[in-house]
């Protein structure tokens, strides 16, 4: 039986480790997980921004008549029942979106986690004395878990944030305070500007980008 002749071997990309796999794995997580987040923000957002227009429009309906702005807003609800139960309608779309909101800020925290994890497995193998290679580029893994941590923090007091709004907004009884908590879920003012650079650093950084 004749042997059989090879070819030429084929160039392969290197194979990346476990932990360069599930850090690089994060990464991409991290990217769609932030898209979901704007998406679902951008939808809660047109749902306030309703919730706040009826609002203003019942206080101002029954303001001039009643000595209280905390009475008008009660008041009005009684006198416009409809306005009352597409009110509800939107408060309930609105925890609807809170809801998913949460989901992806617990996936985010579990990202968080693993890359924990793997910083904790580099530190079983290697002392402090000892040469630690570098998973891809410049990043030493630690700094991948420092900013898996900062985004997830900014995210998570985000999250708290809008918490509030959906639970206050739809009984403000002033026009200036609903204007307020619109604002607040519109501008995200816990996710810091320099946010999109860590995300895109670390994509980067991964190989999801290119140099």
């Amino acid at each position: 039986m004749e042997a059989k002749t090879l070819g030429s071997p084929t160039p392969r990309k290197p194979v990346l480790s476990v932990s360069a796999r599930k850090i690089k794995d994060n990464a991409a997580d991290w990217h769609n997980l932030i898209l979901k987040w704007e998406a679902l923000n951008d939808r809660g957002f047109a749902i306030a921004n309703n919730i706040a227009n009826m609002k203003i429009s019942l206080l101002s309906k029954d303001e001039t008549e009643l000595e209280s702005s905390s009475l008008a807003s009660e008041n009005a609800e009684k006198m416009h029942p409809e306005y009352s139960r597409e009110l509800e309608t939107l408060c309930e779309e609105l925890q609807a979106t809170l809801d998913g909101l949460t989901k992806i800020q617990m996936k985010m925290e579990k990202l968080s986690s693993t890359t924990k994890g793997v910083c904790e497995l580099e530190n079983y193998h290697y002392t402090e004395e000892q040469k630690r290679p570098l998973l891809f580029h410049t990043w030493p893994t630690a700094h991948f878990y420092a900013v898996s941590r900062r985004l997830s923090d900014m995210y998570g007091r985000e999250l708290s944030l809008k918490r509030v709004v959906a639970q206050e907004l739809a009984h403000s009884t002033h026009r200036d305070l609903a204007l307020s908590y619109l604002a607040m879920w519109l501008h995200q003012p816990y996710v810091d500007s320099d946010s999109q650079l860590l995300l895109e650093s670390m994509l980067l950084e991964t190989g999801h980008r290119p140099l």
